[in-house]
């Protein structure tokens, strides 16, 4: 989430208004992909994916944004419509995005920062795609996704405001605080287990404790997500990764939660597919 800064009421009705017409189209079309599936749904991130990439590389120095969003599509669409496994894709993306984003802090040169921001970028590209793809547990786990991050963002927003308290990392979010964090777990993690055990066909293939704690271990990695997202802005010096998005700022800024949640998804479905 992005700081905020005093508005007058008028202002700040307006400004909610934007940001609600907003996430209601975001969602109105990500929902409509996620039960349509296939290549429509794979598109759709591919695309998200280079709108990410070209915010990180624009933050980081303009001069290849465009080049490399472009760049993210293109590999997106040639990765995702080849014939590699689809786990084996997710996995490879996954362990390159989490390696991108912990080298990130450590790295100073401009190249490497970019190669850190494609390989974070490609995540949504081949991760969210394969989970898609998953015979018969493919839409119950991309809405599960979608529920726990959802939920606990909001639940984090509003329990940090009204019970506020000691802060969780103020030297990279000085909005967010403890009470907040844990209100977004419980409701993640609640929101979560409702998700999958109201879905038929996916709730008899996992039991309860391995969704409860996935729903809590995806909480948690979402608002970690979060944090790297504030301190990889206030690296950078920017309030918002970019304007793309009316009320919200970027794509960078909506998606750093649920890029953490895919990525923990993407490990978890290679280790699966490597079981015999």
């Amino acid at each position: 989430m992005t700081e905020q800064v005093p508005v007058s009421p008028r202002a700040g009705q307006g400004e909610l208004r934007l940001r609600v017409a907003s996430a209601l189209v975001m969602a109105a079309v990500i929902l409509v992909a996620t039960a349509w599936g296939g290549w429509p749904f794979r598109i759709v991130w591919i695309l998200v994916a280079g709108l990410v990439a070209y915010e990180w590389l624009a933050m980081a120095g303009r001069d290849h944004a465009i080049a490399g969003a472009i760049a993210v599509v293109v590999a997106g669409l040639l990765l995702g419509f080849s014939p590699a496994s689809q786990p084996a894709l997710a996995g490879v993306a996954a362990m390159a995005a989490l390696s991108g984003a912990m080298a990130t802090p450590w790295v100073g040169g401009r190249l490497a920062l970019q190669l850190c921001g494609v390989a974070y970028a490609l995540a949504f590209a081949l991760i969210a795609p394969a989970l898609r793809a998953l015979p018969e547990l493919g839409l119950a786990l991309v809405i599960w996704s979608f529920a726990v991050v959802w939920s606990t963002d909001i639940a984090a927003y509003f329990t940090g405001r009204k019970l506020r308290g000691p802060r969780l990392m103020p030297s990279v979010s000085p909005g967010k605080t403890w009470s907040g964090a844990i209100g977004g777990a419980i409701a993640g993690t609640l929101c979560g287990y409702i998700v999958w055990a109201a879905t038929p066909a996916a709730a008899p293939i996992v039991g309860p404790g391995w969704v409860i704690g996935g729903s809590l271990a995806a909480s948690v990695f979402s608002q970690m997500g979060d944090l790297f997202e504030s301190a990889l802005k206030r690296r950078f010096g920017a309030k918002d990764s970019s304007r793309l998005i009316p009320g919200h700022g970027g794509f960078l800024d909506r998606l750093d939660g649920y890029w953490a949640v895919l990525v923990f998804a993407g490990i978890a479905l290679f280790v699966a597919h490597l079981q015999p």
